[in-house]
């Protein structure tokens, strides 16, 4: 399928569609109709056809979305067809724990190898860990797009520069730090301190 300009935030929503969609396929739930995806999704049935019309129309009035088809269509976007490979970098105490999450090849994702000023080798992981100066090369000898990052904030700007050059386009970023990169490179931040001060704002 040719890539499609959606936007970013459309982008987020069809992933969460997916996990819900997903959920249907593992009920045997053949079709679903607008509103019940979109109150799964936690969104307004406006909001979801508007987000579906970017790559064609579907559903059928009073049918509803045929769950195999609008799934299958929604990982072709996404790039889920196909296993994507992502690198690891910064094995402490987070990314170790990510390493050993099972869930990424289930979302289309493998991590093909993790990066560390002091690697060392974990006997339960079949992930190679190689050190830091190895991942320039490995990036472009496997034609890596995307990488998550779990390293400190003094080191994280020097690593994403360094990994960007080499051609790295995505990155999940975990350090407590914002990244400077080019306009073509995409950056997500997940900031653990300020999602959980967010959440104290609902404490009562």
């Amino acid at each position: 399928m040719p890539r499609i300009d959606i936007p970013r935030k459309s982008i987020y929503r069809l992933s969460i569609y997916q996990r819900c969609l997903s959920k249907l396929r593992e009920n045997d739930v053949d079709t679903v109709s607008s509103e019940a995806l979109a109150k799964a999704a936690g969104v307004k049935p406006t909001q979801l056809r508007k987000d579906l019309t970017y790559f064609g129309q579907f559903g059928t009035r009073g049918l509803g979305y045929n769950v195999d088809v609008l799934s299958n269509t929604i990982s072709e976007v996404l790039g889920h067809n196909r296993l994507q490979p992502v690198i690891l970098v910064g094995v402490g105490n987070l990314g170790s724990a990510l390493l050993r999450y099972g869930g990424f090849r289930k979302e289309g994702f493998e991590v093909v190898a993790a990066f560390d000023v002091s690697p060392k080798r974990q006997p339960d992981l079949s992930i190679p860990i190689l050190g830091i100066t190895e991942i320039s090369d490995f990036i472009r000898t496997n034609q890596v797009k995307m990488a998550i990052l779990a390293v400190p904030a003094s080191a994280a700007q020097s690593v994403t520069n360094q990994m960007v050059e080499a051609g790295i386009q995505a990155i999940l970023n975990f350090s407590p730090s914002v990244l400077d990169v080019p306009e073509h490179v995409v950056v997500n931040s997940v900031d653990l301190a300020v999602e959980l001060e967010n959440l104290s704002y609902f404490i009562r």
